[in-house]
């Protein structure tokens, strides 16, 4: 076994194996609570107080000098906020030692007692993202903006062609994008276009339909096939069997229609495709939805891709040009990984992935009100600690504990008046805690909230302390 570095998302214990969790003076005993509670376990623990009030604070030189030798145990785990390099501390001590979650209430899952997480590594959908600009922009901000998409997880860049707007640098920037490595898609109307483009060397047209299919034949690019008019499903069947008899690969597209404009008997129009072609190759483009529904984008695409999921469409034509859809590239990038595990576990979509979860979390409090009161009466200093629970916002140090659900509630009962840098730091935290609490969202003092793929996170570096703040400034 080998020591393990860096933010570890599971610990799953082998049987018989014997863990050696690290805590602080204040965490113990709800420590010793959580593990009492999981019952009979398949491995053996044990609990070592390393002499600190708050876990967060442990470092590697104070666990080296406190922590005795030698290690009766397979694998040390330390608290998920400790900054200190397990790789140093596996070499001195001869045993593994790996990060927890930041919270003991997920301690349960990353033992694995709800299973061992999901492989997000692998989906089989490609993202076609579209600039809907395209003939507006020069061929390096295109490709600039490429590279962007696909570093968001796209995996076709797709040129949107505007009605008569000329696109005389057309091939130009195509073999712009595929010097950058990138795939190329052209969507236009215009059979010029589309035959100037399979002819410069992209790799996809969109869209083709019975009477300009002959243009697949100007050279390689695979056609994206779509009804001659709206809701002819008859005109698109044609253009497969003509694509059939040409023996082409194609792609077919029954057009995703926006609510109130044939929405629902759109998806019907998938559901006859996908039964009458079970094997043909299929694209949706969800931008009908996420760009003409007011509402926020992560559920809507996580309910076109588990139709797309169910009815094995493979390829997803997506466009950002509300400000509301700029992550839209990102969340479907994480719903289809999460419905590709979730449907390889013949299981519900739930579980896999919180990158979807971007306003309520499952598990939105790490305390309950009566553990923050019981860990309150503990103290003996006066730094503020600022945490939620289901009752509000708990503020509390030696000398105080209070709980409300406004943070201007505060105001003036917290005795900093004097102190501008830290009443502005309590401001902030304490606002930072009720959109947080208002929302259902897990708070962590000092901590960004998580939103997901709508916010990622910076990477931190979890072997040092942060950086003073203006407020521990003398």
């Amino acid at each position: 076994m080998t020591a393990t570095h860096g933010t570890v998302t599971h610990g799953t214990a082998t049987p018989g194996e014997k863990l050696l969790f690290l805590t602080g003076r204040l965490a113990k005993p709800r420590l010793e609570k959580v593990l009492g509670a999981l019952g009979q376990t398949s491995f053996d623990w044990a609990i070592h107080d390393v002499g600190v009030k708050v876990a967060a604070l442990m470092t590697g030189e104070i666990i080296e000098r406190r922590l005795p030798r030698p290690i009766d145990a397979a694998r040390v785990i330390v608290p998920g906020r400790c900054r200190a390099d397990l790789d140093r501390l596996a070499m001195s001590f001869g045993v593994p030692f790996q990060r927890g979650p930041d919270e003991l209430v997920d301690l349960p899952a990353f033992l694995g007692r709800k299973g061992a997480p999901a492989d997000l590594s692998r989906h089989d959908m490609r993202i076609f993202a579209e600039i809907v600009d395209a003939s507006a922009l020069s061929p390096s901000a295109i490709a600039a903006r490429g590279v962007r998409m696909r570093d968001a997880g796209a995996d076709v860049i797709d040129l949107g062609c505007l009605p008569d707007t000329p696109f005389p640098h057309l091939e130009e920037t195509i073999a712009e994008l595929q010097r950058q490595g990138l795939k190329v898609s052209v969507d236009s109307a215009d059979p010029d276009e589309l035959s100037r483009a399979t002819r410069a060397g992209a790799d996809f047209l969109l869209s083709l339909n019975e009477e300009t299919l002959p243009i697949a034949g100007h050279g390689a690019a695979v056609p994206v096939l779509v009804p001659a008019v709206p809701h002819d499903m008859a005109s698109l069947e044609r253009a497969i069997a003509k694509a059939q008899d040409m023996g082409i690969a194609f792609m077919a597209d029954p057009i995703l229609d926006p609510i109130h404009y044939g929405f629902s008997a759109s998806l019907a129009r998938y559901h006859r495709l996908r039964d009458a072609y079970p094997d043909i190759d299929m694209l949706m483009g969800t931008g009908n939805l996420t760009e003409l529904t007011d509402a926020d984008t992560s559920g809507i695409t996580a309910m076109l891709l588990g139709i797309c999921s169910e009815l094995h469409i493979r390829n997803l034509l997506v466009v950002h040009v509300s400000p509301h859809t700029r992550k839209t590239i990102e969340e479907h990038d994480a719903a289809r990984r999460m419905m590709f595990a979730a449907r390889a576990d013949s299981a519900l979509p739930r579980g896999y992935s919180a990158g979807l979860l971007q306003i309520h979390d499952h598990k939105p409090y790490a305390s309950t009100p009566e553990e923050l009161a019981a860990q309150a009466q503990e103290l003996k200093d006066r730094n503020f600690r600022i945490e939620t629970a289901e009752d509000g916002i708990h503020v509390y140090n030696k000398d105080m504990h209070l709980i409300e659900t406004d943070a201007f509630a505060f105001y003036e009962r917290l005795g900093v008046e004097t102190d501008g840098g830290h009443a502005f730091y309590l401001g902030a935290e304490i606002q930072k805690a009720e959109i947080a609490w208002r929302l259902g969202k897990r708070y962590a003092q000092d901590g960004r909230l998580d939103f997901g793929v709508a916010a990622p996170k910076p990477e931190g570096d979890r072997t040092k302390l942060a950086f003073a703040g203006p407020t521990l400034k003398p």
